[in-house]
């Protein structure tokens, strides 16, 4: 089994090394496709510019020639131009390189030929090409010493003739060809160091890809995670809560949950905590299992007594995590006629049905997470409540919502929001709250957590 296993594995990372190696063969072959474009674009730009010196420089019984010599070769090299914009990259896109120096180098050559052969001292245009060439196409040693070994073949070829009738100084010749070899030693061996460049890079690049795919893919698993531990009921001991949590990244740090005890008791709970990413939505899960826990271990407990039991969980938690977070956090009881809560969160919005206002309540307390022991700065708070007062929690990514001129949206805002649409159901009134919070939010910079709770009316007889 063991050697089998192996044999899996070494199947696997050949597999995986000839895909990263077509990978790379790909990606040259577009950069050599795009680069044989801007190649092209300087040649259709250069040949015929260089004409202007012609006049300047060159016998005037030789002008036409060259313009011909010139309007030629840069029409070859718009077609060639042309040919790169309406073709794809392939396995044969380096010949473009070897193409544009046939063509621009043959070209030079030729008016060489018409200046005195070897001893014209416009072989150096050649090394323009070889430079031109050689620097811009990243394409490997190989091709740059032999696209280098062509240019002086063309340039050796086509001024042999006058060669032969003995007309050139061979310590010019000689001179020449030191210079076009020397250019194309140098381009070869920056080539040579370009090309382990790329390829380097690109397998960082490939590593870097890779390794931002697994993580965005452990980020889904945790959002996943964490989505799958709110609350899904809508309805519990005679209240109708609808609730909604947008974090600002893919791992929120607000928390809120809904709790059927197994001991027959109801729990809203909300809370934020410091910050937002993967680390806060780590303590907001640890909140969320701690309270969970906690409810879950014995009924009468107060809402001081379960934030002070998960208090302490939290602290050492985050001691351990060495992490510089706290959560403000808010338990609260639901009872018939009544509700019970404890700790310092936002305000507390409660609308009455038989006034149609809203009441704001402030809470009070420590957040959790700071201090070993918060038991002595609890308090419980109970205010009652009859058929269809809606109570609404929230986290202050909704009240600190900013626009483009940097107001906030604030607690006025939200008292309105909620006045005007407290009459609907649960479910209509998170809706349009957050429909005016995104409509008056320039960009979301903080978590959005919002609870709606409706007392139903009792059963009728």
């Amino acid at each position: 089994m063991q050697a089998l296993g192996a044999a899996v594995e070494l199947r696997i990372s050949e597999e995986e090394r000839e895909r990263r190696r077509d990978a790379l063969d790909e990606f040259l072959d577009a950069l050599l496709h795009d680069w044989a474009r801007t190649l092209a674009i300087l040649g259709l730009t250069l040949v015929p510019i260089f004409f202007v010196l012609d006049n300047f420089m060159m016998p005037r019984e030789l002008l036409p020639k060259f313009a011909w010599y010139r309007g030629i070769c840069t029409a070859l090299v718009i077609g060639q131009y042309f040919f790169l914009r309406i073709t794809h990259p392939s396995r044969w896109s380096y010949l473009h390189g070897y193409f544009f120096s046939i063509v621009v180098g043959g070209t030079i050559a030729g008016m060489t030929t018409e200046l005195g052969g070897f001893n014209s001292t416009y072989y150096a245009g050649m090394n323009l090409v070889l430079i031109a060439v050689d620097m811009l196409m990243p394409w490997a040693a190989l091709h740059s010493a032999i696209n280098g070994i062509i240019v002086i073949g063309i340039y050796v070829l086509l001024n042999v003739t006058r060669a032969q009738t003995g007309t050139f100084d061979s310590a010019i010749l000689i001179n020449n060809l030191y210079f076009l070899c020397g250019t194309v030693v140098i381009a070869t061996s920056i080539n040579y160091v370009k090309q382990k460049l790329i390829v380097q890079e690109f397998y960082l690049r490939s590593d870097l890809k890779a390794a931002r795919d697994a993580l965005w893919g452990e980020m889904e698993v945790a959002k996943r995670i964490q989505t799958s531990l709110l609350p899904k009921m809508h309805k519990v001991m005679g209240y109708e809560i609808a609730a909604t949590m947008l974090p600002a990244d893919e791992v929120g740090g607000d928390y809120y949950d809904v709790i059927e005890s197994p001991l027959g008791e109801a729990w809203v709970c909300v809370g934020d905590v410091s910050g937002h990413g993967v680390e806060s939505g780590l303590i907001m899960m640890m909140t969320q299992t701690s309270i969970f826990a906690t409810l879950s271990h014995a009924a009468g407990q107060r809402p001081s007594q379960v934030l002070a039991n998960c208090n302490s969980v939290l602290k050492t938690n985050i001691s351990r995590l060495a992490a510089d977070r706290y959560v403000t956090c808010m338990a609260m009881q639901l009872r018939p006629d009544s509700v019970v809560f404890a700790g310092k969160h936002q305000d507390v919005l409660i609308y009455r049905a038989r006034t149609g206002l809203v009441e704001p309540v402030s809470t009070d307390g420590v957040w959790l997470g700071l201090v070993d022991d918060i038991s002595s700065l609890l308090q419980d708070d109970s205010r009652p409540i009859e058929e269809n007062d809606v109570i609404l929690l929230y986290t202050d990514g909704i009240t600190e919502a900013m626009n483009d001129k940097r107001d906030l949206f604030g607690d006025e805002r939200l008292r309105q929001a909620f006045a005007r649409s407290a009459r609907l159901g649960v479910d209509e009134i998170v809706k349009n709250i957050v429909q005016e919070v995104w409509a008056f939010m320039h960009k979301q910079k903080d978590d959005v957590t919002l609870v709606a709770v409706r007392r139903l009316p009792a059963p009728r007889a």
